[in-house]
């Protein structure tokens, strides 16, 4: 039985392939276990320090993976952020997260931003099965060898700031092995499967959703270094991919394109969607098209990704449903009476508990006092399990429209917006109103000429008339954040603006 996360390599075969990255590297589960060991030892070298984090700021690309299972084989924790963060965010995190060190790629802009704080840097990259991993402070005296344990924190992530600022998450080995146990059973992967990584690394989903949980299982991640739709049926023929998991967005451009790239009639083993809303109309046009099962799933960064999901064939799986528990306890507490629990099919607040669950923010009494009610903690979203015990949100409870009392949900709305014809993508939010509050407002990106009075004769037909958006924006392009998320108090900010 695994104890600490390095040790999911055990699952794989010596000689099997544990990462391809396309066009460039193939690394076996027996080289990838070294490197992960000659990493570590480099760190010990260098002036580790138990349960501090080491952030790690790099692409997708085998030097993450090689990193970020180096540093958890330490008793430092990992911190990975976004590379593609400006200054002004490296300086917000780096004081946030306050880490003894930075692993980057040459030539960096964290590498200045940490020289600032007098934060020490590597730099490491990896060629030719070769690994070189260069340090700019010198080798330590005091040596921390300590070792890490289950019950030690081994990923530190902050939430994707939805309704708020940022919040600190410290995530231990037992959490994110007991996550990574849910995902394997859920979807059955075993050593036959292997994952097309599109999702960024320096997030839970990419990084627990789809690497590490292949990994545990003994399978293959392809890598690119970023996500391309015009490359991607390509990657997963030449590779024979069994699966992949995104965010909408994502599934909706490879549906948009999928002529054009002369997409597969029929692909994957599965199909997974996480980390937004995936309107039933598009799940059913993706099953269509691409002949493989969608499964919706539910995650968040202090469950250590996912929740819930929709079960395999030839179980039931629901459009509009984030599916059934997986390992973790799910239930619907009263927004009214803070505590009570409620019945099926009674609408409330998420609440979970599990061994995946964080045990508490970073530094912030505040957010934690709020967040856990009798040991349940709170998510934040609101919904309903049905007869089946099925998981269906409503929303996120922040989110609501609240237009004279009347509490509206933006999930609904999006989801009679997306289905029509014309319209590719659709984000409803709320807009202040001197005499209602707050009234419905929506930005969509369509494929063809509409006006904002044909849609909303098109949603009255489906929606009671308050519900209708009053407003309708129209784009080319909607704000997303680097996840591909859609946060609708920055869809609502741009547009106001």
């Amino acid at each position: 039985m695994n104890t600490i996360l390095p040790e999911i390599l055990n699952s794989g075969k010596e000689k099997d392939t544990a990462i391809t990255i396309p066009d460039k590297e193939k690394i076996n589960y027996l080289e990838l276990k070294n490197l992960v060991s000659e990493i570590s030892e480099k760190l010990y070298s260098f002036g580790i320090q138990s349960e501090r984090p080491i952030v790690i700021v790099l692409r997708n690309n085998a030097e993450f993976i090689i990193s970020f299972l180096g540093v958890t084989n330490t008793s430092a924790v990992a911190a990975p952020l976004n590379p593609e963060f400006t200054d002004e965010e490296f300086n917000f995190y780096l004081d946030d997260i306050n880490p003894s060190m930075v692993i980057t790629s040459e030539g960096h802009s964290v590498i200045k931003q940490a020289k600032a704080k007098k934060i020490p840097t590597s730099v490491i990259s990896f060629n030719n099965g070769s690994l070189k991993m260069d340090f700019d402070s010198e080798e330590s005296e005091k040596k921390d060898l300590n070792k890490p344990n289950e019950k030690n924190s081994c990923l530190f992530l902050h939430t994707s700031g939805t309704t708020s600022r940022p919040k600190g998450v410290p995530l231990k080995h037992k959490n994110l092995l007991k996550s990574l146990k849910n995902i394997v059973d859920t979807y059955e992967l075993d050593n036959n499967d292997i994952a097309m990584v599109v999702m960024p690394l320096f997030h839970v989903h990419g990084l627990i959703g789809v690497a590490l949980a292949t990994l545990s299982s003994g399978g293959e991640i392809i890598i690119p270094e970023k996500f391309s739709a015009g490359a991607f049926w390509k990657l997963q023929k030449k590779h024979n991919a069994t699966w992949y998991s995104a965010v909408p967005t994502i599934h909706q451009i490879l549906l948009i394109r999928s002529e054009e790239d002369n997409a597969p009639k029929k692909s994957f083993r599965f199909i997974r969607s996480c980390s937004a809303a995936l309107a039933p109309s598009v799940l059913k046009d993706l099953e269509k098209r691409f002949g493989a099962p969608v499964l919706e799933a539910y995650g968040m960064t202090e469950a250590s990704h996912q929740m819930s999901s929709n079960p395999m064939p030839p179980e039931q799986r629901k459009a509009g449903s984030v599916g059934k528990p997986t390992g973790v306890k799910i239930n619907i507490m009263s927004m009214e009476k803070i505590g009570h629990m409620l019945s099926e099919n009674q609408v409330g607040e998420v609440v979970i508990q599990g061994e995946n669950v964080t045990s508490g923010y970073h530094n912030n009494e505040d957010a934690n006092r709020d967040a856990y009610i009798d040991g349940w903690f709170r998510t934040g979203d609101q919904g309903f399990l049905d007869d089946d015990g099925y998981l269906n949100l409503t929303g996120r409870i922040k989110e609501l429209i609240n237009r004279g009392g009347e509490k509206i949900s933006p999930l609904e709305v999006d989801a009679i917006l997306i289905n029509h014809p014309s319209v590719n993508e659709a984000v409803c939010f709320a807009s202040p109103d001197e005499k209602y509050g707050e009234v419905v407002h929506a930005a969509l990106v369509v494929n063809s000429e509409v006006s904002d009075k044909e849609i909303q004769e098109f949603c009255s037909k489906s929606l009671a008339k308050f519900k209708v958006p009053e407003k309708i924006y129209f784009a080319e392009k909607l704000p997303r954040t680097a996840t591909g998320k859609i946060q609708r108090r920055n869809v609502a900010k741009f547009f106001a603006d």
